[in-house]
């Protein structure tokens, strides 16, 4: 029997259809027919894929042969009365590992619109990807990589995570971003507990332009309770610096950068009364 032969012959034992083989291997179902009719054959990634899918050895798929059955094991010898065998024996596990896979059969560019994998070892990618390795335009998963990521550790443009850096926004436990809010977050724009960047907000704030939290160092202009900075303004009573007059921040902050923009001025007189 013919290579061509054999992939047709298995497919229809397993219950699968062109299209469905096709979709379980992420080809075209073009490139399943021309397999079958002998126009061509496949490469050695899916004929792996196939010898996993059909539960045979590549072997049996290339020359249509399978292993030998293993020989039964000789019967143990008689042993005289009141002694017992003794002999070692090696006892094997097989445990399945079991996973989750769903694939939309509509595409953009040959990504899914949607796929969700959950398992050891597996990895989701589509438009909208969901799994324990996630990547896509809208990624969620443990590790995520996308345009809009959620995650553990998630990367992207616009990132929510326990680790979050986000070329834009970062939200989280530890948030790198151009906007980073977080437990500790390091950004051109960084609200924190423990915040640095160029403009910072946090209990302990550094910054190259502006900081401003109960401790603020800045390479620039200081703002807080404890302060260092070339240019500083601190509460004198004994109070959060957060009392301070919110004009009198603002007036101090348009008169060491007159062009700053606006809405980041908002952000950053927002905390004050």
């Amino acid at each position: 029997m013919e290579l061509s032969q054999r992939l047709q012959a298995l497919r229809k034992e397993r219950g699968y259809s062109q299209e469905d083989l096709a979709e379980q291997l992420g080809i075209s179902r073009q490139a399943v027919s021309k397999w079958e009719s002998g126009a061509s054959s496949p490469d050695i990634g899916n004929l792996l894929a196939l010898s996993g899918l059909y539960g045979v050895s590549v072997d049996a798929l290339l020359r249509g042969e399978e292993a030998p059955p293993p020989e039964a094991p000789s019967p143990a010898p008689d042993l005289p009365a009141g002694l017992a065998d003794t002999g070692s024996r090696k006892i094997v596990l097989h445990i399945p590992l079991r996973h989750y896979e769903y694939k939309s059969k509509r595409t953009l560019r040959g990504l899914p619109l949607v796929h969700i994998h959950f398992g050891l070892g597996c990895r989701a990618k589509g438009v909208i990807a969901v799994g324990n390795v996630a990547t896509g335009i809208l990624s969620l998963g443990l590790v995520s990589l996308g345009v809009v990521s959620f995650g553990c550790v998630s990367v992207g443009l616009l990132s929510l995570g326990a680790l979050a850096i986000g070329l834009l926004m970062a939200l989280g436990g530890v948030a790198v971003g151009g906007f980073a809010l977080g437990g500790v977050a390091v950004g051109i724009v960084a609200l924190g507990g423990l915040a640095v960047g160029q403009y910072a907000i946090g209990w302990a704030a550094v910054a190259s332009q502006i900081a401003i939290g109960d401790m603020a160092s800045s390479g620039h202009l200081a703002i807080g309770n404890t302060v260092d900075g070339v240019r500083t303004l601190t509460n004198s009573l004994p109070a959060k610096f957060t009392e301070l007059p919110r004009d009198q921040v603002r007036d101090l902050i348009l008169r060491e950068f007159p062009r700053i923009w606006r809405p980041l001025l908002h952000v950053l007189t927002s905390i004050f009364h």
